[in-house]
C-alpha cells in the first residue's frame, strides 16, 4: 500500500515539478541574502501547495528555517501536518513526503492535532521553540492559527521555567562545538554565538523577558545567515562548519575580497588582477558577530534567572547590595559600581578592578556598568598606578573566572583602553593546524593555563603578563617570537614594570618556543645542546618561567600540541639546563642499554613506546629499522644510532600512527627478518614508502655546523608522510652519511626532522649533493 502511495503522489506532484523546484531554490540568483532566502521560500511554499489537496480540518505547517522564511540553498524541510481528527490522514501524509524524498530534501516530519502538538510542546522545550516560527503553507487556516496563537500564549505562560531546562541542552551543546567567537573552524548554527542561540534569544524576546532581539542582534543574525547560505554555494550541499579551505571562497561570495600577492603591481602594469576572499577578513566578521549574540545570550539568560528566583531584599524592602571591592558591589546576580564611584571622579584604574572583582568572583558585569565605564573611565595614565598593575595580576590569575571577564571587557572596549594592540590582535585567524583558537582567545586562554603553574615559580606575576604577550608578534612580518619581544616590552614598560623585568617580559617572549624546539629536534644528551640553551636562558628564575609558559601555551593551543612524550623530553632538557645553570657541569652521555651488548644476534626489545635493536654491525641499519616501524604504522619520535664493540645498536622512540598499537610477535618477527637482510621484508619497504610521498609545499634542507659535539646537524622540513623517515635515512646512507641520532619534530601536516650527521662535511659540493640527494628521497 505505501509503495502504491508513493508512486500516485510522485506521479501527482510530477518530477518535472520537483527538479524545477530544486533548480529553483538553488539557482536563486545572488543565492545569498534576505531576499534569496524569501525567494527560496517562496518557490517551497508553491510547491508544496501543489502537494496537500484541498479539505477541510487539514493543514500544513512550516517550522524551522522554512517557517522563519530564512531558507538556506541546501537547508532541509521541517513540516508539521496538522490535522482535526479527519479519516485517512496517515496516507495523505505519505502522499506529501514521499515527493519530498524523491526530490532528494532532508525532511523532518511529524503528523498531529494541536493538542497533541502542544501536549509535547509542553515536555518538550525544543518543540517548544520550534512551534514559535510555524507558519500556515497550505490548508485549513483557522486550524493553522489555532495552533500557532495557542502555542505562543503558552510559551509566554510557562517560558521562565521552560528556560531552565532550555539553558542546561544549550550548555551541554556549547561545551560540545565550542565558542563560534574564537573557533577557527566553528559551526555557524551549533556553536555558542551561533544561529541556534538566535532562536533562543527569538524565544526569549517573545516571552517578553527583555529586549533580546536588539538591532545589533538582529544585523548580526543577518550576516550570520548570509555566510551560511555562501558557505551552501561554495560547497554545494549542506554543511555549518566554516573550514578553513572555504573561507576564501566563502569569503568572495559575500563580497570580501583582497588583492592577491602581487596583484597591485599587476594592475599597475595594466594587467588585470584577479580579486580573491579574504577569509581573514570573514572569520573576524563572524567573530564579531558570534560575540554580539553571546553576550546578548548571557544577558538574556541572566534576566531569565532573576525573574525565577526573584530579587533579593533587605528588611527595608529594597534589593540587596553586597560590597565585593572598593567601588564594587553586587546586585542581584551582577556586579555593579558603588554609587560613591559613579558620583565622584573616576579612578583610571576603575575598569580594571572591576573586572578583577568579576574574574575572581566569578559574577557577571552589569550591562549598564560596562557602558558607563566605556564612556566615563578616564584613560589610564603612562606608567599605570601600582593599583591598575596589582588588578591586572589578579584579573590574569583569577583561572576560570579570567575568560568570562575579559570578554565582557572586551565587547565593550575596555581592552583597548588597557591594551591599544589588542585591536590588531582580536580575531586574528592563526593558520597552523594545531592551533583551535584566534589569536586573541589564544593569549587570554594561555594566561588561564598559565595560573596553574604560578607556585611554581618566583614570580607569578611575569608569568602571567609573558603568557598574555608571548604571541603578540603574529601578525606582523618577521618571525613572530623575535617580532614580538620588543612589542611586549613596550606594554611592560607602559604598564610600569622595572627595566630588569621589562627585560625578562622580552626574554620569555622571545624565548617562549626555545624549549620545546630544542627538547624535540636535538640530542639532548650532546653537552653543545645543553650549553647553547643554558647560555641563551642565562638563569634558573628564567628556566622555570619558560618551563611554565611553554606548558600553559600548549595548553591553549590545543591537544596535537602537547603529548605525554613531549612533556617528558621538555622536562628532561629543564633538569639538565637546571643542573649546568647550577653547577656548571654538562651531562655525560648516557650509556648504553646493557640488554642490548649481550646474548647472540639481532636482539630485538619492544615496549609500549620504544623499540631497541641490536644487530652485527652493518650499514644502513638505522634505515631498516625505520622502515619496519613505518610498515607496522609506528611513527618515530626519536632514534639514536650507535656502535659498540662491533654490535649497532638503534634505539627508537615510537607511537601509534593512528592510535591502534602494533602486534608485538609481528613487528618482532619483521625486525629480525629486515636486519637479517630478508628480501621479502625489504620489498614490502619500498612499495609502501613509495606509496606515501607526500604534496605540497617544497621540502627545505636546513644545515647547523655548531649543534652538537661531534656531528653535523641536518635539518629537513617537509610534509609528513608514512615511511618518510625510511626513505630519507636509505637516501643518507646511500649518499655514505652515518646518522648517529635523529628527532622527529611534527607540527600539524608538516615535520622537522634533524639529522646528526658524523663528520665535520665541510665541503660544499659535498653537501650540496647530500641536499638534493634528500630532498628527492621527500
Amino acid at each position: 500500500m505505501t509503495s502504491l502511495i508513493r508512486k500516485n503522489a510522485s506521479e501527482d506532484a510530477g518530477n518535472g515539478d520537483a527538479d524545477l523546484l530544486i533548480n529553483e531554490v538553488v539557482g536563486v540568483p545572488g543565492g545569498v541574502g534576505a531576499a534569496a532566502r524569501a525567494a527560496r521560500a517562496d518557490a517551497y511554499d508553491r510547491w508544496l501547495r501543489k502537494l496537500l489537496p484541498q479539505r477541510p480540518g487539514v493543514a500544513l505547517i512550516a517550522v524551522g528555517g522554512l517557517g522563519r522564511r530564512q531558507c538556506a540553498p541546501h537547508g532541509d524541510l521541517d513540516l508539521v501536518l496538522l490535522h482535526a481528527g479527519v479519516p485517512g490522514v496517515d496516507e495523505l501524509a505519505a502522499s506529501i513526503w514521499y515527493p519530498v524524498w524523491d526530490a532528494g530534501l532532508r525532511l523532518d516530519h511529524s503528523v498531529r492535532t494541536v493538542a497533541e502538538a502542544l501536549s509535547v510542546a509542553q515536555d518538550d522545550v525544543k518543540v517548544a521553540l520550534g512551534l514559535l516560527d510555524a507558519r500556515l503553507v497550505a490548508g485549513d487556516a483557522a486550524l493553522a492559527d489555532a495552533l500557532v496563537r495557542t502555542a505562543a500564549d503558552h510559551w509566554r505562560r510557562t517560558a521562565v521555567r521552560q528556560l531552565s531546562a532550555l539553558r542546561e541542552i544549550t550548555t551541554a551543546r556549547w561545551a560540545a562545538h565550542g565558542e563560534l567567537a574564537f573557533l577557527l573552524e566553528g559551526d555557524l548554527k551549533e556553536a555558542a554565538g551561533g544561529l541556534r542561540d538566535v532562536g533562543i534569544l527569538r524565544a526569549i524576546a517573545t516571552a517578553g523577558i527583555t529586549d533580546a532581539l536588539r538591532p545589533a542582534v538582529h544585523a548580526a543574525h543577518l550576516r550570520l545567515l548570509d555566510t551560511r547560505d555562501a558557505l551552501h554555494r561554495q560547497v554545494g550541499r549542506r554543511v555549518d562548519r566554516l573550514v578553513a579551505q572555504e573561507r576564501d571562497g566563502v569569503a568572495a561570495l559575500l563580497g570580501l575580497r583582497q588583492l592577491p600577492a602581487g596583484g597591485s603591481d599587476g594592475a599597475s602594469r595594466g594587467g588585470a588582477a584577479e580579486l580573491v576572499g579574504d577569509g581573514d577578513a570573514l572569520l573576524r566578521r563572524v567573530a564579531g558577530d558570534a560575540r554580539t549574540v553571546s553576550h546578548a545570550l548571557d544577558d538574556a539568560f541572566r534576566a531569565t534567572d532573576r525573574l525565577r528566583s526573584g530579587r533579593r531584599r533587605g528588611a527595608d524592602g529594597r534589593p540587596l547590595r553586597r560590597p565585593v571591592a572598593r567601588d564594587v558591589v553586587e546586585h542581584d546576580g551582577e556586579l555593579v559600581l558603588a554609587r560613591t564611584a559613579i558620583g565622584a571622579r573616576p579612578d583610571p584604574s576603575l575598569s580594571l578592578r572591576i573586572a578583577a572583582a568579576a574574574a575572581v568572583t566569578r559574577l557577571p558585569i552589569a550591562r549598564a556598568t560596562c557602558e558607563w565605564l566605556a564612556a566615563y573611565c578616564p584613560p589610564l595614565p603612562t606608567p599605570w598606578p601600582a593599583e591598575a598593575r596589582a588588578a591586572l595580576v589578579t584579573l590574569l590569575g583569577a583561572g576560570a573566572g579570567l575568560i568570562p571577564a575579559w570578554e565582557t571587557c572586551d565587547r565593550y572596549g575596555l581592552i583597548e583602553g588597557w591594551l591599544p594592540e589588542w585591536t590588531r590582535l582580536r580575531s586574528l585567524p592563526q593558520h597552523n593546524p594545531v592551533h583551535r583558537f584566534t589569536l586573541d582567545r589564544h593569549l587570554v586562554q594561555a594566561a588561564y593555563e598559565a595560573s596553574r603553574y604560578t607556585r611554581e615559580v618566583d614570580r607569578p606575576d611575569l608569568l602571567l603578563l609573558g603568557a598574555l604577550l608571548h604571541d603578540i608578534g603574529k601578525g606582523l612580518p618577521g618571525d613572530h617570537s623575535t617580532v614580538g619581544a620588543p612589542l611586549a616590552e613596550a606594554v611592560a614598560a607602559r604598564i610600569g614594570l622595572p627595566e630588569p623585568e621589562v627585560a625578562l617580559i622580552g626574554t620569555l617572549v622571545r624565548l617562549h618556543l626555545l624549549l620545546p624546539d630544542v627538547a624535540t629536534r636535538r640530542d639532548l644528551a650532546d653537552p653543545v645542546t645543553i650549553a647553547g640553551v643554558a647560555e641563551r636562558v642565562g638563569d634558573p628564575t628564567t628556566l622555570d618561567l619558560l618551563h611554565a609558559l611553554v606548558r600553559a601555551d600548549a595548553a591553549a593551543t590545543g591537544p596535537a600540541a602537547w603529548s605525554d612524550w613531549k612533556g617528558r623530553l621538555i622536562a628532561e632538557l629543564v633538569a639538565r639546563v637546571r643542573t649546568a645553570l647550577d653547577t656548571g657541569a654538562l651531562p655525560a652521555p648516557p650509556a648504553p642499554d646493557p640488554a642490548l651488548l649481550a646474548g647472540p644476534l639481532p636482539v630485538v626489545h619492544l615496549s609500549a613506546d620504544r623499540v631497541a635493536v641490536a644487530a652485527a654491525d652493518r650499514r644502513g641499519l638505522l634505515a631498516t629499522v625505520a622502515g619496519c616501524l613505518a610498515l607496522h604504522r609506528l611513527e618515530v619520535l626519536s632514534a639514536d644510532a650507535s656502535t659498540v664493540d662491533g654490535r649497532a645498536l638503534v634505539e627508537c622512540r615510537v607511537q601509534p600512527r593512528y592510535g591502534l598499537a602494533a602486534d608485538p610477535i609481528a613487528l618482532g618477527a619483521d625486525l629480525r627478518r629486515a636486519v637479517n637482510g630478508d628480501v621479502s621484508v625489504t620489498q614490502r619497504l619500498r612499495g609502501r614508502a613509495l606509496a606515501a610521498r607526500a604534496e605540497g609545499a617544497a621540502p627545505r634542507v636546513v644545515w647547523h655546523r655548531e649543534a652538537a659535539t661531534d656531528a653535523v646537524l641536518l635539518e629537513l622540513r617537509a610534509a609528513d608522510a608514512a615511511g618518510l623517515l625510511y626513505r630519507v635515512t636509505c637516501a643518507l646512507d646511500e649518499a655514505g652519511a652515518q646518522v648517529r641520532a635523529a628527532r622527529i619534530s611534527t607540527l600539524g601536516g608538516d615535520v622537522v626532522d634533524a639529522f646528526y650527521l658524523v663528520g665535520g662535511w665541510p665541503d660544499d659540493a659535498t653537501r650540496a649533493h647530500l641536499e638534493s640527494t634528500v630532498l628527492a628521497a621527500v
